[in-house]
């Protein structure tokens, strides 16, 4: 289909018969390849018609799943969980997104903290679908966090957040002292990732401060990684 070969609707078939699918290693592969005609179609009159779809086909199996591990899981399963509630998260399906709010209300207000393999896909559903406290929340928890484990974690994800004043936030972040200079571009990149508008304000914003990014990582990986993503 990316060579044009065959219609992407074939594409589309061939994964709704993947709905029964247990293993995790599919549907990472079946989720990137959604990602990258999500980002596609970004740009056309189809964004919402994707995402309806990836609803449907993530759904059955997130029902599933749940949101709590069952006994005698694997590892895999609980990579599974948070592959499939992160993406019917950012696709707004509604019985996730409320869960997430649920789980992060308690998370923050210590009642009930969310296990590792939970955090990304919950933070990622309450950014994508939050306002300017949601972010400023996620924020706080940045500045919180005593690992930096929990700091890369909210970092990648941050640039999910919708608003184009708060995406402008985001990337200003990034280059701040609360940021390691190496985890900046896992910042940008997020922003990038994130939606149609992060696209282009974090391509703006590399460009309007491209000479201290040249300067910050000149001959490195982390410079190709920018451009890359």
């Amino acid at each position: 289909a990316r060579a044009g070969i065959i219609s992407t609707v074939e594409v589309l078939k061939v994964m709704e018969a993947f709905v029964n699918e247990p293993n995790y290693t599919v549907w990472s592969d079946l989720s990137c390849n959604l990602g990258i005609l999500s980002t596609l179609l970004s740009h056309t009159d189809f964004y919402e018609d994707i995402q309806v779809f990836v609803k449907d086909v993530f759904s059955p199996i997130g029902e599933r799943l749940g949101w709590d591990p069952k006994p005698g899981e694997g590892h895999l399963d609980a990579l599974l969980r948070g592959l499939v509630l992160g993406k019917l998260g950012k696709a707004g399906h509604k019985a996730t997104l409320e869960e997430a709010r649920r789980r992060f209300k308690d998370h923050v207000e210590g009642k009930h903290i969310l296990s590792a393999d939970l955090r990304s896909p919950v933070y990622v559903t309450v950014l994508k679908h939050g306002d300017s406290s949601t972010l400023d929340t996620m924020l706080k928890l940045h500045k919180q966090a005593d690992m930096q484990e929990e700091k890369n974690r909210i970092e990648r994800v941050l640039g999910a957040i919708s608003q184009p004043e708060l995406i402008q936030k985001v990337l200003t972040f990034a280059l701040s002292e609360e940021v390691r200079p190496q985890d900046t571009v896992s910042v940008i990149g997020g922003v990038a990732g994130g939606s149609k508008q992060g696209r282009k304000a974090a391509w703006k914003f590399v460009r309007d401060n491209w000479e201290e990014l040249y300067n910050r990582y000149q001959g490195g990986f982390l410079i190709s990684r920018l451009i890359k993503v």
